[in-house]
């Protein structure tokens, strides 16, 4: 297959890159810096300059693909969440779609699949509660974005294209993203949970986000919505504790969520907020995890990448 990456550079797309790669795949990035030297395995791919005001150099792109895969956004937790902050997230998502869904429309032939990115804070803080596919979507800025994110690409659905919507979890990886920064305070000595620690945390391991990933593309039956977490989650806690058996250090230091709230505002949500999600149709669609126990992940990524 050829497919075509929007917002590929990051640590999603660059780990879906490497595990397709192997197969035979080959690939189109689209991003805002073509040119940048990104090293790692951008370097043996096709890139090509994200034109948003121009759908039609876009199709030409899109016309070569059977898959495209739809990771466009600003990192969510980058910085407080100011009225200019909240734009550009919201711009970096739902405006982005709603191009790449033009560009679709103008390609011919078109993909026959669109993997479109989206997060698991759609259903808000649904405390103790189980959270599924089929749970409705919260009414906090991170919910509503997260519908708006989703809605951008639906169009496609029209023009017969299949879509998948990943709502994606807590991604570990040595790589980037939440687990350096976890490990960060533990190695110093003055990490432990955050708020009362009792908040779920619906995480996965980078290994098993690009598996799933490529499971939903290649297979025809599956479209909509698809919960990209492990099938165990856990507490804040819970991982805080496991983390700091395997660094030997303590974890003592909790932090209220009162000073995460006066520190990055409305923005702590991501780190106070509960989410018990199960990743059932992943399930019932025949997915293996690799790593569906936390202990299992953390063995491999501390150990096998250290």
């Amino acid at each position: 297959m050829h497919i075509v990456i929007a917002g590929g550079t990051g640590l999603l797309g660059r780990a879906l890159i490497a595990a397709l790669r192997p197969q035979g795949h080959t690939f189109t990035v689209l991003t805002r810096r073509p040119q940048a030297r990104l090293g790692g395995v951008l370097e043996q791919v096709q890139r090509a300059a994200w034109t948003p005001s121009d759908p039609n150099a876009l199709a030409r792109h899109i016309r070569t693909a059977d898959a495209v895969v739809n990771l466009m956004g600003e990192n969510i937790a980058a910085g407080r969440w100011t009225s200019a902050r909240k734009r550009a997230l919201t711009t970096s998502r739902v405006e982005t779609g709603r191009v790449l869904a033009a560009a679709i429309r103008l390609a011919q032939p078109r993909p026959k699949v669109l993997l479109q990115a989206s997060a698991v804070g759609y259903y808000g803080d649904r405390g103790e509660a189980l959270v599924d596919e089929n749970t409705p979507a919260g009414d906090d800025f991170l919910a509503r974005l997260c519908v708006e994110w989703e809605a951008s690409t639906a169009s496609v659905e029209t023009m017969g294209v299949r879509r998948v919507v990943l709502r994606t979890g807590v991604v570990l990886s040595p790589e980037g993203g939440a687990l350096p920064r976890l490990l960060l305070p533990l190695r110093l000595g003055v990490g432990g949970p955050l708020g009362s620690g009792r908040q779920w945390m619906p995480w996965i391991h980078i290994a098993d986000h690009a598996g799933a990933m490529a499971f939903l593309m290649m297979h025809e039956n599956a479209a909509g919505v698809f919960n990209l977490v492990a099938p165990t989650p856990v507490t804040n806690a819970d991982l805080t504790r496991a983390l700091a058996r395997r660094l030997r250090r303590p974890a003592f230091f909790r932090v209220p969520a009162f000073a995460l709230r006066l520190l990055l505002g409305e923005m702590s949500m991501v780190l106070l907020a509960s989410q018990r999600v199960l990743p059932n149709r992943l399930l019932d669609a025949g997915y293996a995890f690799r790593f569906p126990l936390l202990d299992v992940a953390l063995d491999d990524l501390l150990t096998s990448h250290a």
